[in-house]
């Protein structure tokens, strides 16, 4: 062989083992894929995932689906490339998904405080919409700051019982409580964390950012509301705040006599408030195939997911456009009467 043979074939040898070496290595990508279909008035591990206490409730039909996307937060080139190709999936930069200097924990408990919330403003949009009053509320720790007081004293989803003694049920008495002590003094928060018995925590005061002189301890709270009845949703593994809108139509479908399917199966998303306003959401492609694959004759969609929608509807699913959590009734009554009743679309 001659040198110029052996140059050329360590060359390419060398070239080769690159292209592999580089095809595992990590790029900043998450791949998002059609994820699993539950139906929100199912029974999920032998459990109503709605279950509703003190209430009548009545007999359903068909199924209201919401729909997920799965996340693969950790990509190398071969991945992405492949995600790329399969138009099921999305490649998208990984700050849309986790900003940058957040940890992959922060991000969960984000998540998962956030499906919390959207379980509370949909039973709130369900029952204003039944006409039912919210006989009181509870703070709820939404979020923590980083490097602040609060940090591993609370956690995301604790129930803040008491400042120093005196109770809070409003954000405002909070932040009320919390002001009666100058920056750098201690205040005692009495708290319940995943419905257990009552503890405390000592937290040291320091000024807000943005006033020297107002005492924080560093978190975000949220206001949950109760009721003369106990309205359970349960859904493991999944967060965020996208089913809101499919959780409040369960609601709906199970405390009102008149069935919203028809026996039919609707797929949906969107996130809620308490007023009723229908969010959009992202992921929109892959839930509309997840909704396709289960079988779903039609898909709601909020308003302001109906652009990306249009573009990447499966056949045979028919989207339906929603504004708010009246619209969404509104227009599956008419479905129930009838599959091909004009509805506004899409």
């Amino acid at each position: 062989m001659t040198r110029r043979i052996q140059t050329l074939v360590v060359a390419s040898t060398l070239s080769l083992l690159l292209v592999v070496i580089g095809l595992w290595l990590p790029v900043p990508f998450v791949l998002l894929s059609p994820g699993p279909v539950t139906d929100t008035l199912g029974r999920p591990d032998g459990k109503p995932l709605i279950e509703i206490e003190g209430r009548q409730t009545y007999p359903t039909s068909g199924r209201l689906e919401l729909t997920t996307v799965e996340e693969i937060p950790r990509l190398n080139v071969l991945g992405a490339v492949r995600g790329w190709l399969n138009s099921d999936q999305a490649v998208v930069p990984r700050e849309l998904v986790q900003p940058p200097g957040t940890s992959d924990e922060q991000i969960r408990q984000e998540n998962t405080v956030a499906m919390i919330d959207s379980q509370d403003q949909a039973t709130a949009a369900a029952l204003g919409e039944l006409g039912v009053a919210a006989t009181g509320t509870s703070v709820v720790v939404y979020r923590l700051g980083e490097r602040l007081p609060a940090e591993g004293k609370l956690l995301p989803g604790d129930v803040i019982v008491s400042v120093n003694g005196t109770a809070v049920t409003t954000q405002g008495q909070l932040r009320d409580e919390i002001a009666r002590v100058r920056p750098g003094q201690p205040v005692t928060i009495s708290y319940v964390r995943d419905g257990g018995e009552p503890a405390r925590a000592d937290i040291t005061t320091v000024p807000a950012p943005d006033d020297q002189g107002r005492p924080v301890i560093g978190i975000i709270t949220t206001e949950k509301r109760s009721y003369p009845f106990t309205v359970t949703i349960r859904l493991k593994d999944v967060g965020g705040p996208s089913a809101g809108l499919m959780f409040a139509l369960g609601i709906v479908d199970l405390l009102g006599p008149e069935q919203l399917t028809g026996g039919q199966t609707i797929a949906g998303t969107g996130t809620i408030d308490a007023a009723g306003t229908v969010g959009p959401i992202g992921g929109i492609q892959q839930k509309l195939l997840g909704a396709r694959r289960s079988g779903a004759m039609a898909f709601l969609v909020p308003a302001g997911n109906c652009a990306d929608a249009r573009e990447s509807a499966p056949d045979g699913l028919r989207l339906i456009r929603v504004e708010t959590l009246k619209d969404a009734i509104g227009d599956l009554h008419a479905l129930a009467d009838n599959p091909q009743a004009n509805v506004p679309t899409c």
